[in-house]
């Protein structure tokens, strides 16, 4: 069995970039025919060692008093994993996975007497990483309930209980009227940040408050989790599909992100003679305005079949959820929808014309009419969600009905005329928005120059 699935993999492909720069400003030595050696031979041939101390020691830096451009380092790292597994004959598993982080330091400096000055460090950068939220994809979740919700509300109280014991140690702690640790909140970000991926990621098989109990506390995660896409083709093998049908094939893809659009340095923490913000916890190193999990089922099942009349079907079922959480108003807002689509599509054989377009002497033209229909319903919803008040509001969405229809005839080999038909109708979910119809249609010539 394990030889079985060594050899079910059939490729691994895993690419690491890491891509980092210095700029040094100030710098106040020459360069000759063949470059220069300073400040260090290293530096030169690309060392990221931190040579600014050094540089101001050896006198290489200006020590103009209204020196104003900045020393920067900048970092990148993006790991990409893919791999191709065949389990069985037609059933293939395409995973994927990704991580990427980048950040960019800069700071103002001065130098006097050798002596490096560093003035107002401040580090800018975004974060993200594929991860799984199938803990929380099919459960209930509307704008009144919503046990993912209520999850993330209760993990707050095992995530700060943790906080603190890490912090304070066997020295103990007070807690406040909520009975969450002094310094460690409800609503510090500290807690919030575990609290919101244990309730909407964490352990897939995990009880309630289990994942907040092991996850990890920090707001980077290191290892990726692999998504997929599976492809089965093997009911063809089987004599009651070969004689009804010339193609048939399921289908299904799962993708997970989870993103820190964008987090920069605290300017107040170590300045606070007590280390707390206004509302009394801890500050944290690095400020983070929101974070976003999104999910994607593209699609969650397809099938897609030919007969041997040459009709063909597609029928699809997409899921999609976007979760952001705002760390400046403690809102979170998600957006979640789900559509249907149905394709059906024929072509009608060796349709004759006679007209002048043809390009033979006859005048005759025989060719086929692709005809292919698509009908999809969406609906959408955005959800306002409170932390601090049981007040979810229903702020978006739309119900979207939509038929697209197009029918496309060859008159040479260059030369194609389609006719297309569209129409969709969407009705907003909340009485502010009017219903909306639109209607395209025409005919496109399109006509290829090449071979």
């Amino acid at each position: 069995g394990m030889i079985g699935l060594l050899t079910s993999i059939k490729t691994i492909q895993v690419n690491y970039t890491e891509n980092k720069s210095t700029v040094l400003s100030g710098f106040t030595q020459g360069l000759g025919f063949f470059g220069s050696t300073k400040p260090t031979i290293g530096f030169v041939l690309g060392s990221q060692s931190d040579i600014r101390y050094e540089a101001a020691k050896m006198g290489y830096l200006t020590n103009y008093p209204d020196f104003n451009q900045n020393f920067t380092q900048v970092t990148s790292k993006t790991l990409n994993f893919n791999a191709k597994v065949d389990l069985f004959p037609d059933f293939t598993i395409d995973f994927t996975a990704d991580r990427t982080y980048a950040d960019n330091f800069s700071e103002q400096f001065d130098t006097q007497g050798g002596q490096y000055n560093s003035r107002s460090p401040y580090t800018t950068g975004n974060f993200a990483i594929s991860t799984t939220m199938l803990k929380t994809s099919f459960k209930t979740s509307d704008d009144i309930n919503s046990s993912p919700f209520d999850d993330f509300r209760n993990n707050r109280i095992i995530v700060a209980k943790r906080l603190a014991d890490n912090y304070y140690g066997a020295a103990g702690y007070t807690t406040d009227a909520d009975g969450f640790p002094t310094g460690f909140g409800k609503n510090s970000q500290a807690v919030l940040i575990p609290s919101f991926l244990a309730a909407y990621t964490g352990l897939i098989s995990g009880k309630q408050g289990e994942s907040a109990k092991d996850i990890s506390l920090g707001s980077f995660r290191d290892i990726p989790i692999p998504n997929w896409t599976m492809k089965y083709s093997g009911l063809m093998r089987y004599k009651m599909f070969k004689e009804k049908f010339k193609r048939f094939s399921l289908q299904s893809a799962y993708k997970a992100s989870y993103t820190i659009n964008s987090f920069r340095s605290n300017l107040e923490y170590g300045i606070d003679s007590d280390g707390k913000d206004t509302g009394r916890n801890f500050l944290n190193k690095t400020v983070i305005g929101n974070i976003n999990l999104v999910e994607q089922f593209s699609p969650l099942m397809r099938v897609d079949m030919e007969l041997k009349s040459s009709v063909k079907i597609l029928a699809e079922m997409k899921r999609d959820r976007a979760l952001s959480m705002s760390f400046d108003n403690n809102l979170l807002t998600e957006v979640k929808g789900v559509d249907y689509t149905v394709g059906l599509g024929y072509r009608i054989k060796d349709v004759t014309i006679s007209t002048k377009l043809a390009d033979n002497p006859t005048g005759i033209i025989k060719s086929d009419i692709n005809l292919k229909a698509d009908f999809t319903y969406r609906n959408s919803q955005t959800i306002v969600r409170n932390l601090d008040y049981n007040n979810n509001q229903l702020s978006g969405g739309q119900n979207l009905w939509s038929a697209k229809f197009t029918a496309d005839y060859s008159f040479s080999k260059n030369f194609t005329a389609i006719f297309f038909y569209d129409h969709s109708f969407s009705k907003a979910v909340i009485s502010t928005s009017f219903p909306i119809t639109n209607i395209r249609s025409g005919f496109t010539l399109r006509y290829n120059f090449g071979n």
